[in-house]
This record gives structure tokens, C-alpha cells and sequence, in this order.
């Protein structure tokens, strides 16, 4: 599994959790192995220019703190887009490290249907509507080049408003969920003929006294012959396992007792913060 995060360019540069993940990104049983970032740099935030909205030059630059290779690319130019995207995909493939795509483009309409940005950004705007679209401009060079021909262009087109024509009209009369369409394993047995799911039950969790007590006393006792434990902690141990004799629990026992039953079932448990790790709650 590759993971991709699309990110637009006044996010990237200006949320916290962009910055937080890239830190977790090589975080030992934290990392994904690398992810790709696509950043969408229409250059503009909602209605704020770039030089209001950061103080370095990029919106990638934050991506600089892991060292990760940023790719600036003409997104007008579709073939460098993919060459682009190809490395982007071989580096994350041999080095297992996080990489940006950044995408320069443009954002031909307002912020959304109702915005109208030659209020905030009448200069840009002038200047964008003056644009060819990137798919004439790249579909005039296909034709120039004699890759395609006029006609096979205007089939494609063609073809394509046809798969969304149909999709709409499929739509309105749809009443059942395709849940395979992106599920890639279906689960046998969880949803009916109508692709509804069937009504969920539970398998009995409980677990023996017996196997409550064992996971007691190991949650009590310390795992190496006269090693020294500091006094706080043994004090915590003891009572711990006074409580296991007495059949008692209070919540961390009792976490104990969960984590410890999900571990003898040979699944692994993985506590994260700093809290958690030194057993506070």
C-alpha cells in the first residue's frame, strides 16, 4: 500500500498537523515507509497571496525539516507532471522516505461557485483569463504533433461526457450500495444480496478467572531476578497485586487485563504518548 496525501498549497505551508505527520514519518512503528505529497499550488489561499500568508518562498519548504525531495513542476505540462510523479513514486519505492509533488498552477474560478475573485485578486485574474486550459494547450500539441488526430480527440471528449452523462443519469434511480466497488477482499458473510449490512453481533469476549489472575500477577511482578526497582514503583506493584489476590481492579489494572489478554492471543499491541508509556492512566 502506497499512501497519498493531496494537499493544497495554503494548507501545506500553514497547518500544524502537515507539519506534525512529516515528524512522525520516520517515528519507529509510526511510519508508512513514505508517503506522497501533491501539493495543488494555485498559488492563492481562499483569497490571501502567498507573500500575507508565509514567510518562505515555497509552501513545500516545510517538507525540508525531514530532508524529503520536493519536485516543483509546470502543472500545464502534462508529461513532465507524470514524469514527475513516476520518480516520486521510484524514490518512495527504493528509499521508503516521504517525497512532495508540488503541482504550479491555477485556479481558473473563484475560492467556489458563489466566489468571485477579481474583488481580492484582480490582477492574477486578468492575467489567468488570458490562460489556454491545459487540456486544449496539450491537446493542440497531441494534433501539431500528428500523436492524434482532431477527430479522435473529439471522440475522447466525447466518450468521456458520455461516462459522466450516464453515471448522473444512473444515479437519480440508484438504491442500493455498491459496497465492492471499493472494497478490494469482500468480506464473506457481512452484507446481504442487497448490499446491505446484515445485523451485527458479537462474539463473547470474556475471558477466564484464571487467565485474570495470571495476567494480574505478571502485571505485578518484575520480569528479572534482583534487579532493583525504585521504591514508588514497587509500592505500586505490591498494591497491584494485592488487588489481583482480593479479585479486584482499578482502571489501570484493568487496562492490564485487557492489553494482557490481546497479547496471549498473539496479537500485537502498540501504546503511543508519553503518559501511556510510563503507565500513568
Amino acid at each position: 500500500v502506497m499512501s497519498i496525501l493531496l494537499h493544497g498549497d495554503a494548507a501545506f505551508a500553514g497547518q500544524g498537523v502537515v507539519y506534525e505527520t512529516f515528524h512522525l514519518s520516520d517515528l519507529p512503528s509510526y511510519t508508512t515507509n513514505g508517503t506522497i505529497h501533491v501539493v495543488v499550488n494555485n498559488q492563492i489561499g481562499f483569497t490571501t497571496d502567498p507573500r500575507m500568508a508565509r514567510s518562505s518562498p515555497y509552501p513545500t519548504d516545510v517538507a525540508r525539516v525531514v530532508n524529503a525531495p520536493i519536485f516543483h513542476v509546470n502543472a500545464d505540462d502534462p508529461e513532465a507532471v507524470m514524469y514527475v510523479c513516476s520518480v516520486a513514486a521510484e524514490w518512495r519505492n527504493t528509499f521508503n522516505k516521504d517525497v512532495v509533488v508540488d503541482l504550479v498552477c491555477y485556479r481558473r474560478r473563484g475560492h467556489n461557485e458563489m466566489d468571485e475573485p477579481m474583488f481580492t485578486q484582480p490582477l492574477m485574474y486578468k492575467q489567468i483569463h488570458k490562460q489556454v486550459p491545459v487540456l486544449k494547450k496539450y491537446a493542440d500539441k497531441l494534433i501539431a504533433d500528428g500523436t492524434v488526430t482532431l477527430q479522435e480527440f473529439e471522440e475522447e471528449i466525447a466518450k468521456y461526457d458520455r461516462i459522466c452523462e450516464e453515471a448522473y443519469t444512473r444515479s437519480k434511480d440508484n438504491k442500493i450500495l455498491h459496497i465492492k466497488h471499493w472494497l478490494d477482499s469482500p468480506w464473506p458473510g457481512f452484507f446481504n444480496a442487497d448490499g446491505e449490512p446484515k445485523s451485527m453481533s458479537c462474539p463473547p469476549t470474556g475471558i477466564s478467572e484464571e487467565l485474570l489472575t495470571h495476567i494480574g500477577n505478571v502485571a505485578s511482578s518484575v520480569p528479572v531476578e534482583d534487579f532493583k526497582i525504585h521504591s514508588g514503583l514497587s509500592r505500586i506493584l505490591k498494591a497491584r497485586s494485592e488487588m489481583t489476590k482480593n479479585r479486584l481492579v482499578d482502571w489501570a489494572l484493568a487496562e492490564y487485563m485487557a492489553f494482557g489478554s490481546v497479547l496471549k492471543e498473539g496479537i500485537h499491541v502498540r501504546l503511543s504518548g508519553q503518559d501511556v508509556e510510563r503507565g500513568t492512566f
